[in-house]
């Protein structure tokens, strides 16, 4: 389909510029920029029934004009009056010499604007827009108002859409026995309906709003099933194994798997044995056992002579990978390697001509492992861990570093259904749902800055008891806007408090051997208590670890608070405790948020009520997924036309030609080339 570049309207350069920070690019991608919200300019009021508050359009003759000071500033003041006589002030705060210079009395006008009562009792209008040329019919319809930047006119706008409407080929893709059992208009009338309304078309229920949201989801479902079935093409994939080293380890961990990572690793297992590769996510809450189970699956492809990457976000929760990998396959025989960017270029060097000629059987790492230069042997499976923290080009760099890869990206960030239908549904999912017996409840208490003091005896009741503890901050440096704690000043006041008590202290401004240090004597004991940042959010596991602090609670995110409290409680049949600290003047999302909380454990429960409070957009991490973000469609409020969506893209792929789904992908995703190599 032509893509109707904006090079044919022949635009000044400062336009195109104007709109590419829009994001329109093409006369399509006018088409579906969609109005803000519509003024009514299709009747006019008599002043005197005009309601007071509400944005009304006005007829009358200008009768009087002044240019006031002041407080040391001019002032326009317009007066007109309508054919029943009755008055209106126009006042303008901010106006040129020209403007003024063009209104004259006697002139008829038309004013489109709030009406208020100004100091005097009498009506007016503050900043109204003004016609002084103007026809003599109105418009039958609304005008929009169209999310814009500086430069860039709402009449302009207007113009090129209408432009738009004449070049565009707008016709109808989907089957007309679908729109007719649903009640929706075709495409054309669709667009029409929403830039040239007669009454608001932003109602959620209004049948072209409805067309358009599904039309997005439907593209989105095409093009997660596609990519799909691109990926089924390969049919060499599959791993044999007998499960024997899986077995060994097995018989080496001092605790069972629980039914669910029995059940997940039957499904990873099935996977390998496929003839096409593996493309799953694991999701389960905080410490469900995610890792243990990649560690089975990885044995199982070494078996069969292939290599296994694991990837992680940060060197921290990289490092502790490698050493529980170590822990448990180093006596298997199998050999492990750590790829960081802060080693040295000659150890970096040394390392890469491991994984190269496959001595290293399986490489965890950092960004470090997706270099050009990083190349495997026999790579046959990923893990990603922490999958939304990285984006699709770094996924598939370093899948492209074998042939038929397996792929098995993990989260400790469950995805409600909806989320999932929408963004994985090119995914197979698997949920580790059950915690491991070993592992004792959080308590959760809330408190206030008024309680410090409180809380502070209560930490060091709890350290002299032999246990650990963690205590976090949201900031390194101060900043008297947000007036946070930092994590600086926390530790230099619990070190001259307690200067019996081994305190440390970690941030991300850390060199990483100095980072790693602190670390290191955490996990070993010699430190009691943790002064931190959130950079110990995800990744650390020190089982004595019993009492975690955070301060400001309220400035976090509710899974980011989630995620936190999981890294106590790991410990058996430990007492463990999350104090959650806040500030005065709480909001009602931080309300919502800590009473959330504190309500509740279940890592699946949080994310659904997450999602409802940030929408899919942050909930996933930022834009990285992917998959684009539906721009109107709310997965929320919408769940119905994702059911349309998904059920309508298989219908479309099995009995309709190809070339109706690739029409429908080339108007909705016209780059959809970015992802769809994944």
């Amino acid at each position: 389909m032509n893509a109707f570049s904006l090079k044919i309207l022949k635009l000044p350069s400062a336009t195109k510029t104007q709109l590419q920070k829009l994001g329109l690019n093409t006369m399509y991608d006018l088409l579906l920029h969609l109005p803000l919200r519509y003024e009514n300019e299709t009747r006019l009021s008599p002043i005197k029934k005009a309601p007071l508050g509400e944005e009304v359009l006005i007829q009358g003759v200008l009768i009087n004009k002044k240019i006031v000071n002041d407080y040391r500033k001019k002032q326009l003041l317009l007066e007109i009056v309508d054919q029943e006589g009755s008055p209106l002030i126009l006042h303008f705060f901010h106006f040129y010499p020209n403007q003024a210079r063009s209104y004259q009395e006697g002139q008829k006008v038309r004013v489109f604007g709030k009406l208020t009562y100004g100091p005097q009792h009498q009506l007016q209008m503050i900043h109204p827009r003004v016609y002084t040329r103007f026809p003599t019919e109105l418009s039958p319809f609304l005008t929009p108002i169209y999310p814009s930047v500086k430069g860039l006119s709402q009449s302009t706008l207007q113009a090129l859409i209408k432009k738009a409407f004449q070049i565009v080929d707008l016709h109808e893709l989907l089957p007309k026995r679908f729109l007719d059992q649903q009640r929706l208009p075709d495409f054309k009338n669709t667009l029409y309906a929403i830039h040239f309304a007669k009454k608001n078309p932003l109602d959620p229920t209004c049948p072209a709003l409805r067309r358009l949201k599904l039309d997005e989801l439907l593209a989105q479902q095409l093009s997660l099933r596609l990519l799909k079935k691109k990926r089924q093409v390969h049919q060499d994939a599959a791993i044999a194994f007998t499960g024997a080293l899986a077995e060994k380890l097995r018989g080496s961990l001092p605790y069972p798997l629980t039914a669910a990572q029995e059940r997940v690793l039957s499904e990873l297992n099935a996977d390998l044995a496929a003839p096409t590769p593996m493309h799953r996510l694991l999701q389960g809450d905080v410490g469900a056992g995610k890792t243990i189970v990649s560690a089975l699956l990885a044995l199982n492809v070494l078996e069969n002579s292939g290599q296994v990457a694991l990837l992680a976000p940060t060197e921290l929760l990289a490092e502790q990978h490698y050493e529980q990998f170590k822990n448990w396959l180093d006596p298997l025989g199998i050999h492990s390697i750590l790829l960081t960017g802060q080693q040295k270029k000659k150890e970096k060097e040394s390392l890469k001509n491991e994984i190269a000629t496959g001595k290293a059987m399986i490489a965890i790492g950092t960004h470090a492992l997706l270099q050009k230069d990083v190349q495997f042997q026999a790579l046959k499976l990923i893990i990603i861990d922490e999958q939304h923290r990285f984006g699709v080009k770094q996924r598939l760099a370093l899948k492209e570093k074998g042939s038929t890869v397996n792929q098995l990206m993990m989260s400790a960030t469950p995805i409600p259904r909806t989320l999932a239908m929408t963004y994985f549904a090119d995914v197979e999912l698997s949920r580790l749902d059950e915690l491991p017996p070993n592992r004792t409840p959080v308590k959760t208490i809330l408190a206030n800055e008024g309680r410090r003091e409180e809380v502070e005896n209560f930490m060091e009741h709890k350290l002299l008891q032999g246990t650990q503890a963690y205590w976090v901050c949201p900031l390194i440096e101060e900043s008297e806007a947000l007036e946070l704690q930092t994590a600086l000043d926390t530790y230099a006041h619990l070190k001259d408090r307690f200067p019996k008590l081994h305190i440390g202290l970690v941030h991300g401004k850390l060199k990483a051997q100095e980072k790693k240090k602190v670390m290191d004597a955490f996990v070993r004991g010699d430190i009691q208590l943790l002064v931190a940042t959130t950079v110990i959010e995800v990744g650390i596991h020190v089982a004595n670890a019993s009492l975690m602090i955070i301060e400001h609670a309220e400035r976090m995110g509710l899974f980011q608070l989630h995620q936190l409290r999981g890294r106590v409680g790991r410990g058996e049949h430990m007492d463990s405790a999350c104090v959650l600290l806040y500030g005065k003047n709480l909001s009602r999302e931080a309300k919502e948020r800590l009473k959330s909380i504190y309500s509740t454990q279940d890592g699946f429960k949080l994310a659904e009520i997450d999602l409802t409070m940030r929408g899919p957009g942050e909930f996933l991490g930022a834009k990285q997924s992917g998959v684009p973000l539906p721009r109107f469609a709310n997965l929320e409020e919408d769940g119905d036309l994702l059911n349309l969506a998904r059920d309508l893209s298989e219908d479309l792929l099995h009995h309709y030609p190809k070339e109706i789904s690739e029409q429908h992908l080339e108007r909705w995703l016209p780059n959809k080339e970015a992802y769809l190599g994944v």
